[in-house]
């Protein structure tokens, strides 16, 4: 009899033993599992706790930052390409037409001046230049910019708002490098046929066209009325 109880205490003794060892080890080792509710979500939720501890659940949002990046960086990339652009035909622009004013104001009798500025080839190459900006900067409020009064006339606040783009600014500015020389040929040749000196008149053009004009029309009354001067002088 004392050996059947002792026998019956040893083998319930290890039951409780086990499954107090199965108890601990399920409570420590828990558990973690992560899955994703729906791809329109795009939500994560997270389980982990434990078999005794309860259940908890974290719900995070997934954002997709592959594409996002690869949407930012193609943008900068295609900004930082016009902004080059602009700054490249700027460059260019300004001096290709360096050369012309320098023939006319160091040289304006020579041949080599007259055949060149008898050329119609720089306004051609730097009109379609302006024409290639002119593209890569139109947009569709382009003309509702330009003509923004009621009256279809343009505004300064609708001009100021397109010319804030590099693009068009580059534009306008080819637009008046083209202006301004046609303006000194035409000035450079009407002092060699009326024997009028233009230098100072083709260097103003090239800075401020209008008063380059000006200054022509000036210096062409003024040498025709010494002119006429010296003539009754000399029939005196």
């Amino acid at each position: 009899m004392a050996l059947s109880c002792c026998l019956v205490y040893s083998h319930f003794t290890s039951k409780v033993r086990c499954h107090s060892l199965m108890h601990t080890h399920h409570r420590n080792i828990g558990f973690d599992t992560t899955f994703t509710l729906s791809h329109r979500s795009r939500a994560v939720v997270k389980h982990n706790g434990s078999f005794l501890g309860g259940l908890r659940i974290t719900i995070r949002p997934k954002v997709e930052k592959c594409s996002l990046t690869r949407k930012c960086s193609g943008v900068c990339h295609s900004c930082l390409s016009n902004s080059q652009i602009a700054s490249s035909v700027f460059t260019l622009g300004t001096a290709a037409v360096l050369p012309f004013y320098t023939l006319m104001l160091a040289a304006p009798k020579a041949e080599l001046t007259k055949k060149t500025m008898k050329s119609s080839l720089p306004y051609v190459v730097l009109g379609l230049l302006y024409t290639y900006l002119l593209w890569l900067s139109w947009t569709p409020d382009t003309i509702r910019l330009m003509f923004a009064s009621k009256y279809w006339l343009p505004e300064l606040q609708g001009i100021a708002k397109m010319f804030s783009s590099e693009m068009t600014l580059a534009s306008a500015w080819i637009h008046l490098l083209v202006a301004d020389l046609f303006a000194a040929r035409q000035v450079y040749q009407d002092g060699l046929e009326n024997e009028v000196e233009t230098r100072h008149s083709v260097a103003l053009c090239l800075l401020f066209c209008p008063i380059g004009i000006i200054s022509h029309a000036i210096t062409k009354r003024l040498m025709k009325t010494a002119a006429n001067i010296k003539r009754n002088d000399s029939h005196v």
